[in-house]
C-alpha cells in the first residue's frame, strides 16, 4: 500500500468524522473558537452545510486517491 492510498483512507475516515460532528454537534467541539467564528459569519445552518460540503469534498478526493 502506497502513501496516496493511505491518504485516501484517512480522508474517508476524516469525512465520516466531520459528518458525525455536524450531526451530533458535541458541545466540547461546537464551542471552539474557529467553529464559533463560522457560526457568527454563516449562521448555524450555514456552518452545518459547510461541514457537509467539506465532508463530501474530502470523501470524493479520498475515493479518487484510492482508485488512482
Amino acid at each position: 500500500m502506497n502513501g496516496l492510498a493511505l491518504l485516501g483512507i484517512f480522508l474517508i475516515i476524516y469525512s465520516a468524522a466531520v459528518v458525525f460532528i455536524a450531526v451530533t454537534k458535541p458541545k466540547s467541539i461546537w464551542k471552539m473558537g474557529k467553529i464559533q467564528f463560522f457560526i457568527k459569519v454563516m449562521g448555524e445552518k450555514g456552518t452545518v452545510i459547510f461541514f457537509y460540503f467539506f465532508a463530501i469534498l474530502a470523501l470524493g478526493f479520498g475515493v479518487w486517491l484510492l482508485i488512482k
